[in-house]
């Protein structure tokens, strides 16, 4: 039978991530693909006696729960943002969401009608730009350097395009790792309030610091008129929760919990309750900085085997403050997708960087996750990366040479 789905379909793409995966999983690889946190490190007993607390109010924890998310949770997670500096916002301005994904989704879907403009970074999180180009939105990408949006590029586009939104990971991005400025925030923040455009600050890595730097969240910066944040316990706690939240202006979060009414009533409310007694009754931060250094140990155990590499011109890297992820260049004529099937036949895998591009994709970049690998697997991943890459240097030398 022939199915007739609606138009929109049109729009959907799977994810190259989750594609890749599947690949992997099929045999003995080294991945650096998924943007997977270590599962060894999880706080198993933790969340164990969390869940066992829950369970102590009786039924009552089984039932329906509000569409905004558990009440104690959202004050708790106010808690947490005051920490950041993002202040003056009540339990009544959070909605609780599964997986800072779903907020994605639902900001996109009742701000965003076809053909509406959506600035976003250069590169920037593949599975936005899905949520994104599913609401048909245009895409935008703006210059950017090590240090954030190149603001005279960013005002221009503004200018031309007269957007309804700007969505940026302005902390530890995925893919590329990079951490904006102060200046940039500031001035970001300056010129979407003179123009009337939203920011969409998407901040799930902040927490994972390998230095003692501080980084004021956009949201911070803001008088809770222009800023929307997302956020999520899913690389500081657990995944498989699916746990993440957006705060912001109230008549938004309104609109959006209304669109989440309809699309599944509520989150898990066992599972926020459960959040709530582990932030209660654990040391999350005390966690958080464990893992940090745990991370920060791997980040500099694959800097430093892919050193030589980037000393002999085959790669370039900028080394990472935090987060889950190296971004790398190769040299202009690797591509990076091409060469991928090679890699995985060697034992190793990673992401392409061309989908992280709204537009112009570069095909010699791609991503590698160091928080999931042992520091030998990372070692015997690069070794096999860096070999490929001499392998595929030598043999455009030996073609000029012909």
């Amino acid at each position: 039978m022939k199915y007739a789905f609606a138009k929109r379909v049109r729009h959907l793409q799977s994810s190259v991530v989750r594609d890749i995966l599947k690949i992997v999983n099929q045999g003995d690889v080294i991945s650096f693909a998924g943007g997977l946190p270590d599962d060894g490190l999880f706080p198993t007993q933790a969340i164990k006696d969390a869940f066992s607390s829950a369970f102590e109010k009786g039924n009552k924890a089984f039932q329906y729960g509000e569409t905004e998310g558990y009440r104690p949770l959202r004050e708790v997670i106010l808690q947490r943002m005051l920490v950041k500096g993002i202040k003056g916002y009540s339990a009544d301005d959070v909605l609780v969401t599964t997986g800072s994904q779903q907020a994605i989704d639902l900001l996109a879907r009742v701000m965003i009608s076809p053909g509406d403009v959506i600035l976003t970074e250069e590169p920037t999180y593949l599975a936005a730009l899905q949520v994104f180009q599913s609401y048909e939105a245009q895409i935008v990408s703006v210059q950017c350097d090590e240090d954030g949006m190149v603001m005279s590029d960013l005002k221009e586009k503004i200018k031309q395009y007269n957007p309804k939104m700007v969505y940026v990971v302005p902390t530890f991005s995925n893919p590329s790792g990079r951490v904006w400025t102060l200046a940039r925030r500031k001035e970001l923040v300056r010129l979407i309030k003179k123009q009337h455009v939203l920011v969409f600050e998407d901040d799930p890595y902040g927490d994972i610091q390998f230095t003692n730097d501080s980084y004021t969240p956009i949201a911070a910066l803001d008088n809770g008129s222009h800023v929307l944040y997302t956020s999520t316990f899913s690389k500081t706690a657990v995944p498989a929760l699916r746990t993440g939240w957006i705060v912001g202006p109230y008549q938004i979060i309104r609109m959006m919990a209304q669109a989440k009414q309809a699309n599944d009533l509520h989150s898990n409310s066992l599972a926020h309750q459960a959040l709530y007694e582990l932030c209660q009754n654990f040391d999350l931060d005390g966690h958080i900085q464990k893992i940090s250094e745990v991370y920060r140990t791997r980040k500099d155990a694959m800097v430093y085997h892919l050193q030589q590499a980037r000393n002999d011109g085959l790669l370039h890297f900028v080394e990472p403050k935090g987060g889950m992820f190296l971004w790398l260049e190769l040299q202009e004529q690797v591509n990076a997708e091409a060469l991928l099937p090679r890699a995985v036949e060697r034992g190793m895998a990673y992401v392409p960087g061309a989908p992280f591009y709204a537009e112009n994709p570069k095909a010699n970049t791609l991503r590698l996750n160091f928080t999931h690998a042992t520091e030998d697997q990372i070692e015997t991943g690069m070794k096999i990366l860096v070999e490929m890459l001499q392998q595929v240097d030598m043999e455009r030398t030996q073609l000029k040479s012909r």
